[in-house]
């Protein structure tokens, strides 16, 4: 048996799946899955490297001698503040995987509110034979709210479909070809924007950032008409009711939400019912457990050379 300490893994997601490939990962030294029964009152004084999503509450009480945490996902907002958190590095999980599929699903959701999706898939439903004459992505001006590695990934493949893409973080980004705006400049960023983007992280400063002030500050009289709002990075960075009374008020021409302040989002919920929103259960952009596992190991061992750990969250920042 390896000497070294097992890997802990409290990871509050698709419990089968992370459970059949931790049966050969981690192979240097083992894991202890605290989804398993048979762990749940076991001593975990020697672990020195925890992969965490939501993990239980108790956690740096019985594990003690910590060295790192890896996010089980992009996001750190699940760890940071929690009760007894160590002054230790904490790790975001950054995959070429995960970075597309968020594109992916940001880059269509931006083509259905162009392309009209909504009113087309009405009309099929009616057996109607109705044409929408649609703007060109060009016409449209796309807001990036988030310029990380996710966001400017969306931005580049924004960019190839043709919208004029412009974005926003916290302080200046520096891409290519692209317009930047810094947090002195939100409000000339969001008069510019026809559909807004969210990618932001959770923190104090973003929690219902999303809300009514915001939308109204949004483009009017675009090639659109009416702004939309399209939302994959918190769902408690967003104010729900506000985003019901903006579509049905007109302040928003639309929306597309994969995250909810409270998930899963409740079936008497009346975003379910908005025309022109579509809503996505929170998979835009699911951690795969096997990327996750290579991220996971490949830092452990940058760490134990003795080289710098990569994608480390800057505590002060909350990302």
């Amino acid at each position: 048996m390896s000497a070294r300490p097992p890997v802990l893994v409290d990871i509050k997601f698709n419990p089968e799946g992370v459970a059949r490939v931790l049966k050969t990962a981690f192979a240097d030294r083992g894991s202890i899955n605290l989804a398993d029964p048979a762990n749940r009152d076991r001593d975990l004084g020697d672990v020195e490297y925890a992969l965490l999503w939501k993990p239980d509450a108790d956690l740096f009480r019985r594990a003690p001698n910590l060295k790192v945490i890896f996010s089980g996902g992009a996001g750190v907002d699940h760890i940071i503040g929690m009760g007894g958190l160590p002054e230790i590095p904490i790790v975001r999980f950054v995959d070429r995987s995960l970075t597309t599929r968020m594109s992916e699903w940001v880059v269509m959701q931006c083509l259905m509110h162009l392309r009209g999706q909504c009113a087309h898939d009405t009309h099929q439903r009616r057996r109607e034979w109705a044409k929408f004459i649609a703007p060109e992505a060009a016409e449209v001006t796309v807001g990036v709210m988030g310029l990380g590695i996710l966001g400017q990934d969306a931005v580049a493949k924004l960019k190839v479909m043709g919208f004029n893409v412009i974005g926003w973080s916290r302080t200046r980004k520096e891409i290519g070809g692209v317009e930047t705006f810094d947090a002195s400049e939100l409000d000339s960023f969001l008069a510019r924007t026809d559909i807004l983007v969210g990618l932001l992280p959770l923190t104090p400063e973003t929690t219902g950032f999303y809300d009514s002030g915001l939308f109204k500050k949004l483009r009017r009289g675009g090639a659109l008409g009416q702004p939309v709002f399209i939302n994959a990075g918190r769902g408690r960075s967003q104010v729900e009711t506000d985003i019901v009374s903006a579509v049905r008020e007109g302040t928003l021409g639309g929306a597309s939400l994969d995250v909810f302040e409270v998930e899963p989002l409740a079936s008497d919920n009346p975003l379910w019912d908005l025309e022109n929103v579509f809503i996505t259960p929170h998979d835009a952009a699911v951690s795969e457990e096997n990327a996750l596992f290579r991220h996971v190991e490949k830092q452990i061992a940058r760490f134990e050379r003795g080289e710098p750990l990569q994608f480390v969250v800057d505590r002060t920042a909350g990302y």
